[in-house]
């Protein structure tokens, strides 16, 4: 296998965030709501598709846990019927309002406080301080934020072999000033025009626009792009489906929510081109 461009997704991949974004994502739903998902069973609203924004993650498990409360469901079944609607947070309100009669639908709905949660998902990952700068008010308690502790997975090494041999692009879920932070924190330096955040396109992963875009930018025949979710080798699945004239490789990496054995076969029953332990693995699969 080999890449002209390699474009990286942030989250699982460059940064490890089982105990920032996921650990934000159950405890905004406690603060609300006095209970909360088990930290693991964030990875069924992933697998689900559809959910690359960290904040949907949040008001879809909010959501699950006040249609439980009404009508008991395994939250299994629950992502299940999610994915059978084709993923996202419009799925979970259509699966919701599938499972609820009227009165406890309507009850939910009231309940369901998706600027609440936002706010309290930004306090918990930002921090107090950051909170103010970069969402430009008070946060609504006062913390010092999840951010600031994120294991960097990518090596020095890894960056100078990949820049010696590749453009290199950034494709992520991530609002751009996070982004912004995350590949300081890294030591990776991506020029606006070859990196696509949340706020850069509408659609969202897995759709192809933001990769064949970024393969268009670099004028390249080939590319590859490594993720941690079944969202990001579906983007490139779809990539090389609506640009057959260049070559899209879809990696997936076990450094996120899916892990092992159990989600190498995922990645590879999604179309993964191959399947990594780690981003620090991808110029040996790619330029050697």
């Amino acid at each position: 296998m080999h890449a002209d461009a390699v474009v990286l997704d942030i989250d699982g991949v460059l940064l490890d965030v089982a105990d920032s974004y996921r650990r934000a994502i159950v405890e905004s739903v406690e603060r609300l709501y006095d209970r909360t998902i088990d930290r693991g069973d964030v990875q069924l609203f992933k697998n689900a598709g559809g959910f690359n924004n960290d904040w949907d993650v949040t008001y879809a498990a909010a959501l699950y846990v006040l249609v439980d409360d009404r009508d008991p469901v395994a939250l299994s079944a629950f992502a299940d019927r999610i994915e059978s609607r084709s993923g996202g947070l419009d799925a979970a309100e259509a699966v919701a309002a599938a499972h609820l009669d009227a009165d406890d639908l309507a009850a939910v709905r009231d309940a369901w406080d998706r600027e609440g949660l936002r706010a309290a998902f930004q306090a918990l990952y930002l921090g107090a301080e950051l909170y103010r700068e970069l969402e430009h008010g008070e946060p609504p308690f006062e913390t010092a934020g999840y951010i600031h502790d994120e294991p960097v997975i990518l090596e020095p090494e890894t960056i100078d072999r990949l820049e010696a041999n590749a453009d290199v692009g950034v494709l992520t879920g991530r609002p751009a000033a996070e982004a912004e932070i995350a590949l300081d924190r890294v030591g990776l330096s991506v020029p606006d025009a070859h990196r696509f955040t949340m706020d850069d396109w509408a659609q969202g992963k897995p759709h192809p626009h933001a990769l064949v875009t970024l393969a268009e930018r670099f004028d390249a025949d080939s590319v590859a792009f490594a993720g941690d979710t079944l969202d990001d080798v579906k983007t490139a699945v779809n990539a090389a489906e609506s640009d057959p004239e260049r070559s899209y490789h879809g990696i997936g990496v076990l450094t996120g929510g899916l892990t092992g054995e159990s989600g190498r076969e995922a990645y590879e029953a999604a179309g993964a081109a191959a399947v990594v332990d780690s981003v620090n693995d991808l110029p040996a699969l790619l330029f050697e």
